[in-house]
């Protein structure tokens, strides 16, 4: 090695001991005092001041010429520092390193932008990201890596701990349309057909139970080819497993286990175990989402009987549709909302597909609102006793149907929830990690546009077994075995139990699905045909690996803790990629680019 220790390492008793030690690093930042000249070193474990004194004048004319982000190589011996100069921010704050030799391993060009952790947010992403070698070198920025690699680290342990096998599964799959949009791959030996870029392990982590291997798991890269967002990009990774012979239980033990250790080995944290658990329906019906924030209140309320015999007419009318809902939430000491902050609430909602948003203002003493003239005192009274309505609070209504009303409830809940926040009216406490299981979500969800059913999660989730003889009659109240882990209103992952038994995944697959058979043979055939040669009663889960650490980091964005991200356009800006092609490439593929406005290229 080219160094003796690291920049984080030196400490008072090498100083007593008179250590010699050569370190390696880049210059971070260079100083003169009266003819003495100071640079702190840094490394990736932190930081070491060396001091080039005028008595060795050729490695201090040296020193002179130092420039930030250089890379150096120098040696000396450990000394302490004078009283007045420890600084305790350092680990290394109580000694120096006196220099007897200097190498100057790289001299840095002129940055691009100020390299300091404070002024990182204040330089463009796209800058950053163009230089984004220099962007990772910030301590802030090696700080994420790190807990990254921690986090990867302490949930293999557990998982190999537990028995499990780590197997590593194809990138190149074949096309399943019904999921996201996939990234094809044109096959240069076989033309005119084409891989896709595997979405998820599924189907082949379960072929690895059929093969008997009984506990797997792997940091699995995926691909989707969707709209950017901070928590979505297009390539990421799943922390994905799946085991023989469990049931729910198991599953929820293992998970539980390996984010307790997540979280002490990174956080140093004990977090308690179980998690609570919940229905979807009941998260649906409290919160609006089925992945809700529990940190805080503003919980939404029915009042569907109470409408039935309203004089308000939008109200009664919805109230006694069949499937509709008559809903309301108080948001507690936002009567002081702007008109502003009102406007984007109704914009939101109307987003949703409501007309409006109503609403009731409590202030000084009396209820302001356009529709309270057609409430009775009786609906007033029970308003008021249910939302425990006091003086400064706001509610919001969404009259609609069932599913129409949780999605507006539950946006404008996190909305206000901020708005609450801002003022300092709620406070969340940045370690408090609510875990939560959402359970016993629907099977199947019946889509309108195309007047047929579709998983909830995915075709291969199995029935709850005493729901199973409702397949065909009554698909929407068959519930799946399936679960998700949400933490702090992020969905962090989810899994099921699977299908094992080839008739009823064909049942599934024809019957409920309506996907035809001749479809159903070409993209799972080879799955129904490995059913039927003992496959095992099995079940797994992936978890979201980037947003789990981002949520460790307290970081807003997963690009924050991915070492090379992609722009919100799909950019990788430092790479230049995506690029152009040669056309010999292009041949070789059998592909053509047509142009959009060439119709005769598109028949």
């Amino acid at each position: 090695m080219l160094r003796s220790h690291t920049c984080n390492s030196l400490t008072t008793a090498d100083a007593a001991n008179k250590t010699r030690a050569t370190l390696i690093g880049w210059v971070d930042t260079v100083r003169d005092l009266g003819g003495v000249r100071f640079v702190d070193l840094r490394d990736r474990e932190g930081v070491t001041q060396i001091v080039f004194h005028p008595d060795r004048p050729e490695i201090h004319a040296a020193a002179h010429h130092l420039k930030s982000e250089s890379v150096i190589q120098v040696s000396g011996t450990v000394v302490p520092r004078s009283p007045e100069t420890v600084n305790p921010k350092l680990f290394t704050g109580g000694v120096e390193l006196v220099a007897e030799s200097l190498t100057v391993h790289n001299v840095c060009q002129p940055l691009p932008f100020p390299m300091e952790d404070d002024k990182a947010d204040k330089v463009g992403e796209d800058l950053r990201l163009e230089y984004r070698y220099l962007d990772l070198r910030r301590p802030r920025n090696l700080g994420l890596v790190k807990t990254r690699a921690l986090a990867a680290q302490a949930m293999r342990r557990t998982l190999e701990d537990e028995g499990f096998l780590e197997v590593e599964t194809p990138m190149l799959f074949k096309s399943t349309p019904e999921g996201a949009r996939e990234f094809l791959v044109p096959s240069r030996l076989t033309p005119g057909t084409f891989y896709a870029l595997a979405q998820s392990p599924q189907q082949y982590k379960q072929m690895l139970m059929v093969a008997g291997v009984e506990k797997y798991y792997q940091l699995a890269r995926c691909f989707r080819d969707e709209d950017l967002r901070a928590d979505r990009q297009l390539e990421f990774t799943q922390v994905d497993l799946e085991m023989s012979f469990i049931e729910r239980e198991d599953m929820y033990a293992l998970i539980e286990k390996m984010l307790a250790a997540t979280w002490k080995r990174v956080l140093d944290m004990d977090i308690p175990t179980p998690f609570p658990r919940m229905s979807y329906q009941t998260a649906m019906d409290r919160y609006g989402v089925d992945k809700p924030d529990t940190r805080f209140g503003i919980e939404i309320n029915d009042f569907t009987d109470l409408f039935k015999t309203s004089a308000f007419k939008v109200f009664n009318t919805v109230a006694n549709t069949s499937g509709s809902v008559v809903r309301a939430i108080n948001a507690k000491g936002l009567a002081d909302i702007t008109q502003g902050e009102l406007t984007h609430l109704e914009t939101i909602a109307k987003t949703l597909g409501a007309k409006g948003l109503a609403f009731i203002k409590s202030e000084n003493g009396e209820w302001r609102s356009p529709i309270l003239k057609f409430f009775s005192d009786a609906e007033k009274a029970a308003l008021r006793e249910r939302l425990a309505i006091e003086d400064g609070d706001i509610v919001f209504f969404a009259a609609a149907p069932w599913a129409q009303a949780c999605a507006i409830l539950g946006r404008i809940r996190l909305e206000v929830s901020r708005y609450l926040q801002q003022r300092g009216k709620i406070t969340l406490d940045p370690r408090q990690f609510n875990f939560l299981w959402v359970i016993e979500f629907p099977l199947m969800l019946w889509d309108e546009e195309e007047k047929r059913y579709l998983s909830a999660h995915h075709p291969f989730t199995a029935p709850v077994a005493e729901d199973v003889p409702l397949l065909e009659t009554a698909p929407e109240k068959v519930r799946g075995q399936h679960y998700d882990i949400v933490l702090n209103g992020v969905e962090l992952g989810g899994g099921s139990i699977r299908i094992h038994d080839p008739a009823i995944q064909k049942r599934i697959f024809e019957d409920i699905l309506k996907i035809p058979a001749d479809i159903v043979q070409s993209r799972f055939g080879y799955m129904l045909k490995a059913f039927s040669y003992g496959a095992p009663p099995h079940g797994g889960i992936a978890l979201g690996l980037d947003r789990l650490v981002a949520m460790l980091a307290g970081r807003a964005s997963i690009r924050d803790i991915i070492a090379f991200p992609k722009t919100q356009k799909g950019q990788d800006l430092m790479a230049e990629s995506p690029s152009a092609v040669a056309a010999k490439q292009l041949k070789e593929l059998h592909i053509a680019i047509v142009d959009d406005g060439d119709e005769a290229a598109k028949k």
